[in-house]
């Protein structure tokens, strides 16, 4: 199934969930989209749940079925619980990276600024977006790139990095510094449902 790149605040709105962790697409309607307007919600079965927790993650993250199956297989082979490597994982991908350092404003954005071969893992070119990056490395704008405008712009908009990762804006560059902790992820997302989904 190729990745979606219809509206996202619909998308949102389908799945009651903040897929850009703002909120502001809720905000005005928090009822389905749809011709009739806010219409009575048909209560989900457990497998309905699972896989609408699936699917809010899948869209928040930007991966299509493949990428985010193949993602928790590899974190289910990990030791500790798999719900919370997996979350861990997506997090260390290095367009969500770029993003959480806020080089972009959203993580499309910071998958096409990876792609087009604007960033240096460690001081090398990276154009891989979903490369899962170590902690301690160091990620950065290449040098002809470091003046672009929507980098900048991005930068001037963005008030705080999280906690598990350092940004020097003046350099344009940042540090993932280490794994982040369950409590500093999206609260809103129940990593149990997935891992239920996929185990059922």
């Amino acid at each position: 199934m190729a990745r979606y790149t219809g509206p996202v605040w619909k998308k949102s709105r389908r799945l009651s969930f903040s897929i850009l962790e703002t909120g502001e697409e809720l905000k005005k309607r928090t009822y389905a989209p749809g011709q009739h307007g806010p219409t009575k919600r048909i209560k989900l079965s457990g497998y309905g749940l699972q896989l609408r927790e699936k699917q809010r993650v899948r869209n928040m993250y930007g991966l299509n079925e493949r990428q985010f199956a193949n993602l928790f297989q590899k974190a289910s082979k990990m030791e500790g619980m798999a719900g919370v490597n997996f979350l861990v994982l997506l997090e260390s991908r290095l367009d969500n990276l770029v993003y959480r350092m806020g080089f972009a404003r959203t993580r499309k954005a910071a998958r096409q600024l990876v792609n087009h071969g604007h960033i240096e893992v460690n001081g090398k070119k990276m154009d891989i977006p979903s490369a899962l990056i170590k902690a301690g490395d160091t990620i950065s704008l290449r040098e002809n790139s470091r003046n672009m405008t929507v980098v900048n712009e991005s930068l001037e908009s963005n008030i705080s990095a999280p906690a598990f990762v350092t940004v020097d804006k003046e350099n344009k560059k940042g540090t993932y510094v280490r794994i982040p902790e369950r409590s500093e992820l999206n609260q809103e997302v129940n990593e149990q449902l997935i891992v239920e989904y996929y185990n059922r």
